[in-house]
């Protein structure tokens, strides 16, 4: 017994005093995926209130809130935050923060708002099943700000959060923004001069497996016409001539028949008012028209927008709307003008190699290849007012779902880890680019 227990001593000792087998080292990758996945509970709860809280474009507190729950986020991993006021531009403003590094400048970009009003019946996170969350403004685009913040967390949690500088804009009012357009995009189109990289967080056609390198701008337009009062039986007389609601067919027919072929660019026609007298609320896109039978219509408005997938693209076709209009039937008159709009961001070599970058990343943490997505499934969006300026620009890295700007959107909380855990990466990458 006494020798069997010297043994046991002597082999304890001999186990304690024995040079330390060498670890295998952790990978920055492994890093953060572990990371992401220890945060998965945090980073629900933490969309899940920023659901709740009400911020459609028009409730200028509660986007304010959201600003406030999202700020403490970006303090906490040592950014310094500003809330831009949108007084100016009439709105509720914009959170951005900015944090130094030694590494690329990379520009994140997201919004705080919905389409969602106050009134509005859907109002809460709630969860589906263990897979899907339904809410408003889930997808679009709360869920793609949690990814943001998640993403900058896995790369603090690694050691590598300093090897970038990073600025973040969250937008207010990408809903439905506020004008002038030059005052409410300023603190974007600043991001985009400072910044190589501009990163979107929105959740792109819902598809995990594109992402967005183009988007087609998106600008308003409003047509005035007028012709001559006059009995109805004097129509298509010289003296008379055709009226203002013909003019108004012909023109938007024309448009129709000249420039629908065009590959990637839409016009639409959204609303249209005429008859003797027409009274037309910009603000609130209505309005009233009155008019007889017997009399010769005297004036139309007809509001409308057009979405093209670069500026040459979108001025060629404004200028042949405007010779459209300029063509008129007889003893009538028409104008045509454009708002400023979201400009367009074009496909990019930059663009496509960040894509394949992401793409390459994805494949590596076992999510498959990334593809671009038809610009005639990404609309306008904040990353446009930048993308001109940086060498690479995507969008679409959000959280994924169905049913946006609907009461039926809905989450899918699977593609919550999977997103955050590629954008990490990504960003790490750009880094190591350097």
């Amino acid at each position: 017994m006494f020798s069997r227990t010297i043994f046991l001593l002597v082999g304890c000792f001999l186990f304690i005093n024995a040079p330390a087998q060498e670890s295998v080292p952790v990978s920055v990758d492994e890093i953060i995926v572990n990371h992401v996945d220890e945060e998965a509970a945090r980073a629900v709860l933490l969309l899940e209130k920023s659901v709740n809280i009400n911020s459609g474009s028009m409730n200028f507190e509660g986007v304010r809130a959201v600003g406030r729950l999202l700020a403490p986020e970006f303090e906490e991993l040592g950014f310094r935050t500003e809330w831009v006021d949108g007084a100016p531009f009439g709105r509720a403003g914009h959170l951005v923060a900015h944090r130094d590094g030694s590494g690329p400048r990379i520009l994140l970009i997201g919004h705080l708002d919905t389409v969602f009003p106050v009134d509005s019946p859907f109002q809460e996170f709630e969860i589906v099943d263990e897979h899907f969350a339904r809410g408003p403004g889930t997808t679009d685009m709360k869920g793609g700000n949690v990814i943001m913040i998640q993403a900058l967390r896995a790369l603090r949690a690694a050691g590598v959060l300093d090897d970038i500088s990073v600025r973040v804009v969250l937008t207010g009012d990408e809903e439905l923004s506020g004008n002038p357009k030059s005052l409410r995009s300023a603190a974007l189109v600043e991001g985009g001069k400072w910044a190589d990289y501009a990163i979107g967080f929105e959740d792109g056609d819902g598809n995990p497996e594109t992402g967005v390198i183009a988007r087609r701008g998106s600008s308003g337009w409003t047509l005035s016409v007028s012709g001559k009062r006059a009995h109805s039986s004097q129509v298509f007389q010289p003296e008379y001539g055709d009226g203002a609601i013909y003019e108004a067919a012909r023109i938007l027919h024309t448009f129709r028949t000249e420039l629908s072929t065009m590959e990637n660019l839409t016009f639409n026609p959204g609303l249209i008012l005429g008859g003797t007298d027409v009274e037309y609320d910009v603000a609130a896109n209505r309005g009233t028209a009155f008019g007889k039978d017997n009399v010769i219509s005297a004036t139309v408005t007809v509001t409308g927008d057009i979405r093209a997938v670069s500026l040459q693209q979108w001025e060629d076709a404004k200028q042949k709307m405007r010779e459209i209009v300029s063509d008129h039937l007889p003893m009538t008159d028409a104008t045509i003008e454009f708002d400023q709009g979201y400009p367009p961001m074009a496909p990019s070599e930059g663009n496509y190699a960040l894509l394949d970058i992401f793409s390459t990343v994805s494949q590596e943490l076992g999510f498959g290849e990334v593809r671009a997505v038809n610009p005639r499934n990404a609309g306008a969006a904040d990353i446009s007012f930048v993308a001109n300026d940086v060498e690479m620009a995507m969008d679409g890295v959000g959280l994924m779902g169905s049913g946006g700007h609907t009461l039926d959107e809905v989450a899918d909380l699977r593609t919550m880890g999977q997103q955050t855990k590629r954008v990490a990466v990504l960003l790490h990458r750009l880094a190591e680019l350097q």
